[in-house]
């Protein structure tokens, strides 16, 4: 496997100015090993954890100008206007992230304020876009996402993070660059299934779609050392699901739709495992030429092409407000 990211040049895209593209590009220090988040932080850090000094410190320091997202505009030091946010692209991925957020609660897989779903801001390598920790998921619109940089800084929004979201999400994001979205998610009828000591067993034509695509990460405890990064992005491999071991799971895809449809024949998938494992009676494995078929016969109807326009019909008929 090849080395995992580790950033020493942030090159930030502040979007046209005219006919040109505002770029700053500057060195930085990686950040000093530590083995948890919740080391003393060293000056110049603020006291959330392990995160690196904030974006708007950065800011005054090297006269950058910051993003009023709330405003959906540039604002520089004195406070003008100078140019619009990041565009059509980012909005339609802060529109499609909110609606996963909506559709998680309503399929009842989401767990009060916790687990986290999150997708790659267009145009950049390491930045992604997250929900502001404290919100419910039904509180999730496009505009109250934040977007934090590869070290966890927060570069637009409020600096509340969940840092088990981070360090889980980020070993994807710098590690799995195809996969633009990530969902972790706790849910409740699927979740006896990753203390399944042999694994999570395909019973179903459901599950067939999943076929060779999940891996198993062990549990390590809370999710809050940055190592664990590495062991993550790792287990994935390239595969579409992470089986967390007495923990949860996570999916991923190139499109909400596809991570959102992974995540829902995985929780199908479980389901029926736990299911299966109650019922006391014998039961028909298949063959593993058949499981192989049916997983090429689903390739023809990739996951989230056809089920996501009618996800977000279901979000605009129920609360529109994710858009806002």
């Amino acid at each position: 496997m090849a080395p995992l990211y580790c950033p020493f040049i942030r090159v930030i895209n502040f979007g046209p100015v005219g006919n040109k593209v505002v770029r700053e590009c500057y060195k930085i220090k990686p950040s000093p090993p530590r083995s948890r988040v919740f080391d003393e932080p060293v000056a110049g850090q603020n006291t959330g954890g392990w995160i690196c000094q904030s974006a708007f410190q950065r800011a005054v320091e090297n006269r950058i100008p910051k993003r009023n997202i709330m405003n959906q505009e540039i604002v520089n030091e004195m406070g003008r206007a100078t140019f619009t946010p990041a565009g059509a692209r980012e909005k339609e991925v802060r529109v499609d992230l909110a609606a996963m957020f909506r559709l998680t609660h309503m399929m009842g897989w989401d767990d009060t304020i916790w687990n986290h779903i999150t997708a790659r801001v267009p145009g950049t390598d390491h930045h992604f876009l997250m929900h502001r920790f404290g919100l419910l998921y039904e509180e999730v619109t496009a505009s109250n996402l934040i977007k934090v940089d590869e070290n966890g800084n927060v570069l637009e929004g409020p600096p509340d993070i969940n840092t088990a979201g981070f360090i889980i999400h980020s070993a994807i994001h710098l590690n799995h660059p195809n996969n633009k979205f990530v969902f972790h998610a706790h849910p409740p009828s699927a979740l006896a299934a990753t203390a399944f000591k042999e694994g999570i067993p395909y019973w179903v034509q459901d599950s067939s779609m999943l076929y060779g695509k999940v891996g198993y990460h062990p549990w390590e405890g809370l999710s809050v050392d940055m190592e664990e990064r590495f062991r993550i992005a790792g287990n994935l491999g390239e595969n579409k699901v992470l089986v967390m071991q007495n923990h949860g799971f996570l999916t991923v895809g190139e499109t909400a739709g596809e991570a959102f449809m992974n995540m829902y024949y995985t929780i199908r998938m479980c389901e029926v495992a736990v299911q299966a494992q109650s019922a006391g009676v014998p039961l028909e494995p298949a063959t593993k030429d058949l499981w192989e078929l049916s997983c090429r016969q689903y390739e023809s109807f990739s996951p989230g092409r056809y089920e996501w326009p009618a996800l977000k019909r279901r979000c605009d008929r129920l609360d529109p407000s994710y858009k806002i």
